[in-house]
């Protein structure tokens, strides 16, 4: 899951919605001003059941958890389920990137993989969008409506590659079925 500016509302509300039955591991990554020390993961942690935490190379994923990319570090996932932290060069003026964070997953779980972007501007996740369709992987795009920022949805979507476009409310529910659970009634 990948977000910028407006992303911590956006981001706040999906994980509100999961909570620590659920059968996967999530990955987030914010772009944040790298000069900061994050309070992301306490943030989140305030609006689920989840665990949150904030990724340190090689963590190993662990389902019903959370995962928060640090500030001024690609985030990766390999194969084996362990997290990669590097400082390798800026894509699209940001690090963490979400291109880098989707293409790792969708490298490591093809088909399983599912991505999600949500408000932000510019292009960044565009390009890991495409890499997770191409491995058969699902896609998930907020709408225009819900997005305090439309770049980064907009990008995505309009690579052609967007299985879904939701308004915000609609994403963590279509996560769950996505993951084969039942959806808590409102």
């Amino acid at each position: 899951m990948a977000a910028s500016a407006g992303g911590i509302r956006a981001l706040t509300r999906v994980i509100s919605g999961l909570s620590n039955a659920m059968p996967a591991s999530l990955v987030i990554l914010l772009h944040l001003d790298p000069e900061h020390r994050s309070h992301l993961a306490k943030i989140l942690a305030r609006a689920t059941s989840l665990p949150v935490k904030e990724a340190e190379h090689g963590d190993r994923l662990v389902r019903g958890t959370a995962y928060v990319a640090p500030p001024d570090h690609h985030l990766l996932v390999g194969p084996n389920g362990r997290l990669r932290l590097t400082q390798t060069e800026f894509v699209h003026f940001v690090r963490p990137s979400a291109d880098l964070l989707f293409e790792s997953v969708a490298a490591s779980y093809g088909e399983r993989a599912i991505a999600v972007v949500l408000s932000g501007t510019g292009v960044d996740g565009a390009n890991g969008v495409r890499a997770i369709a191409t491995k058969g992987g699902f896609v998930i795009a907020q709408d225009e409506a819900s997005s305090e920022f439309f770049g980064m949805p907009g990008a995505a979507i309009r690579t052609g590659e967007v299985d879904r476009i939701l308004p915000l409310d609609e994403i963590a529910p279509s996560l769950l079925g996505l993951m084969g659970q039942k959806v808590p009634a409102s």
